[in-house]
């Protein structure tokens, strides 16, 4: 974090110091809204909850090294206090912000693929100055002004990963952290319950390329006319990606080595190289030409950018984590989380990665989440896709949605077992697995299949590299 003192810090934001002997003590490590990863010179921010008061963890805070604690009352240790600490919080990254001089500020948002993007791109742009991006999927007004925090004088690239739950919830995010290069990935139906509809997906996401300045760069995917359309929205240059003939960045000549994972040749006007993901999936190709385009749309040369995309690897847990037995069997955790756009790329994957050499596919899901009235619906239409990619074995997990997968997936010669909940699964599954066999464990995160797919490796499995 840049240094900034106690007194300072409540100056930029509208606080008051209190029960601080030296007001002027300098925070010099990130701000946490974790009492458990408090570094030495931090600030411990104190969220007020309805079953845990983060003010009752101050002076744990200060003990284990906080050099304050950003509160809405006096704790009795150092504290800087104000009317409201997530507003604060906010506030204070904001500053931060303003103070990092030749930092450039990317964000990055979408329905589905934008996690996977931001790792990409962050390790791409590493290789050309020092970058700092979101850990796993902090990407809400507590996450990202916690990513914020950890940049420091010398950061070159700031890469945010922008979530939102609804209208104004990127806006929100971009008043604390203005971009000037805006990714957006895809449009899906992910979380549309909350949203209310694809129309309003489509107005919240495309806050970002309205946040972007004149001189500024929207990367926006040519495969998804949704994404495309945002070009009328914002006054930045564009540079689109994709498979489509017409994007700026695109791929040609796509194909998958023997693990799965995508070779293409990444190509940019009169420039071409070639790549070799070390990611699984097809999938994971738009994500690192959306990556590419950031890189190259930054002046970036397209050979160096395709060899930082060929050295990128799976950061985030339980996303198209690869993990082989020395049974043979094939684990691929991706239980992060699952939205319909989500299960059915991972779906093509499993394909893909069983049919090289006959091996058996195993679809082990658990229910999506936040899908409103399309929840039916959709959850059938996974369940017949499992069967159209010519599963073995569908173990579907969960209430109403297991009971569509299971519906769905009848369609075909799938084996269909129907559990209620992860651990009837694990007992299931260490019965019918047969060496060789690949195995897919994908749900919403709130169904803890996470545990799941570790249980299935912890013991003897031995990850892919």
């Amino acid at each position: 974090m840049l240094a900034l003192s106690l007194e300072e810090i409540a100056a930029a934001i509208g606080g008051v110091v209190h029960d601080a002997d030296d007001p002027a003590v300098t925070v010099v490590a990130p701000v946490v809204f974790d009492s458990r990863q408090v570094e030495r010179g931090g600030l411990f921010v104190a969220l007020p909850g309805e079953r845990v008061d983060g003010h009752d963890f101050a002076a744990a805070a200060t003990e284990a090294g906080a050099a304050g604690v950003l509160a809405s009352r006096p704790v009795g240790v150092p504290a800087i206090v104000v009317e409201d600490v997530v507003t604060a919080y906010g506030r204070l990254a904001r500053a931060l912000v303003d103070r990092l001089g030749n930092a450039t500020v990317i964000g990055v948002t979408g329905s589905v693929g934008k996690t996977s993007t931001k790792d990409i791109l962050g390790q791409v742009l590493a290789g050309f100055g020092d970058t700092v991006t979101n850990r796993a999927s902090n990407n809400n007004e507590l996450g990202l002004p916690y990513t914020v925090t950890r940049a420091t004088a010398d950061t070159r690239y700031l890469v945010l990963e922008m979530g939102a739950r609804g209208i104004g919830h990127i806006r929100y995010l971009t008043s604390i952290a203005p971009p000037r290069v805006g990714v957006v990935t895809k449009i899906g139906f992910a979380h549309v319950g909350e949203f209310g509809s694809v129309d309003n997906i489509v107005t919240a996401k495309g806050e970002l390329v309205e946040a972007l300045p004149d001189d500024g760069l929207a990367v926006l995917n040519a495969d998804d006319p949704k994404v495309l359309g945002m070009a009328a929205r914002t006054r930045a240059r564009v540079l689109t990606f994709g498979l489509d003939d017409n994007a700026d960045v695109r791929a040609e000549d796509v194909t998958s080595d023997d693990l799965g994972r995508p070779v293409f040749r990444l190509v940019f006007g009169a420039d071409r190289a070639e790549v070799r993901l070390r990611l699984y999936g097809t999938h994971q190709v738009a994500n690192a030409l959306a990556a590419a385009a950031v890189a190259i749309g930054l002046g970036h040369p397209v050979g160096a950018v395709a060899e930082g995309l060929s050295q990128a690897e799976a950061l985030s847990p339980g996303r198209m984590q690869v993990t082989v037995r020395p049974d043979g069997i094939t684990v691929i955790n991706d239980a992060y989380n699952a939205s319909p756009d989500a299960m059915r790329a991972a779906l093509l994957a499993l394909a893909d990665m069983s049919a090289r050499d006959g091996r058996r596919a195993v679809a082990v899901l658990g229910e999506m989440a936040e899908l409103g009235d399309q929840a039916t619906q959709t959850h059938r239409e996974i369940g017949e896709r499992v069967a159209g990619i010519g599963a073995a074995w569908l173990v579907a997990i969960g209430g109403d949605g297991a009971d569509q997968y299971a519906a769905g997936a009848s369609t075909g010669s799938t084996v269909v077992d129907r559990v209620p909940d992860a651990s009837a699964a694990l007992g299931k599954l260490r019965v019918g697995l047969r060496p060789g066999d690949v195995v897919l464990v994908k749900a919403a995160n709130a169904a803890g299949l996470q545990a799941l797919a570790h249980q299935l490796t912890e013991s003897d499995g031995v990850p892919v590299v």
